[in-house]
């Protein structure tokens, strides 16, 4: 494979053991690259560096996958700047928030949506908040404005954030598919990506303010 990625931080395991399992991976190549998925800031940090200091050979760790969109910036706090300082490639699980940034939940749940599942339900709900509608509806307003869909805006936007190798699309259908990857023809203006930074911005306090400043 081109690459393995663990699925999750296990804390019942010794992170070295389980670092050990993506050396053996690589080395007699089962993966060409390894990578980690669901890592917080500090597990992230710490498993990148274990890998950088730890004498023999040892596998650079490639990627992290984390949910990453519009409506779910949190990967910013702490996550993302330890990407950036590692040399890592971001893989966004969830780009377009569950689907919700597609505008398809703006008026009414559709019967073949995952928010229509009852096993699926759940998984959308927490992004159909008053917030979520506000974000919501200013990708709108951006597509409207160019002519686009309000899945290529939220893709876009991801799709260009510093440090992103590549979105990760859940598409279910040939249609789905197809609509992503037109967004490859789109790119945001400067002012439109700044209005939805703006409208989506996370609420980061201390530590992550500066402080030097006051």
């Amino acid at each position: 494979m081109d690459l393995w990625q663990i699925h999750a931080y296990d804390a019942s395991t010794p992170l070295e053991e389980t670092l050990q399992a993506l050396d053996i991976a690589v080395s007699s190549g089962r993966a060409r690259y390894a990578g980690v998925s669901n890592f917080c800031g500090w597990q992230l940090a710490k498993a990148a560096t274990w890998q950088l200091a730890s004498a023999g050979p040892r596998t650079r760790l490639a990627s992290t996958q984390m949910e990453y969109s519009l409506l779910q910036r949190g990967i910013e706090r702490e996550v993302l700047p330890a990407a950036l300082d590692l040399g890592m490639g971001l893989l966004p699980s969830s780009p377009l928030g569950r689907g919700v940034l597609t505008g398809k939940y703006r008026h009414a749940t559709p019967a073949d949506s995952r928010g229509a599942s009852e096993h699926m339900a759940p998984f959308v709900a927490p992004y159909l908040d008053d917030a979520a509608s506000r974000i919501v509806d200013a990708v709108s307003i951006a597509a409207d404005s160019l002519a686009a869909t309000a899945l290529q805006v939220a893709l876009a936007w991801v799709r260009d954030r510093p440090g992103v190798a590549a979105p990760i699309v859940g598409a279910r259908t040939a249609q789905q598919l197809r609509a992503a990857l037109s967004v490859e023809a789109l790119t945001l203006p400067d002012e439109i990506c700044q209005a939805l930074d703006d409208v989506s911005a996370p609420v980061h306090r201390y530590p992550d303010h500066d402080w030097s400043t006051l």
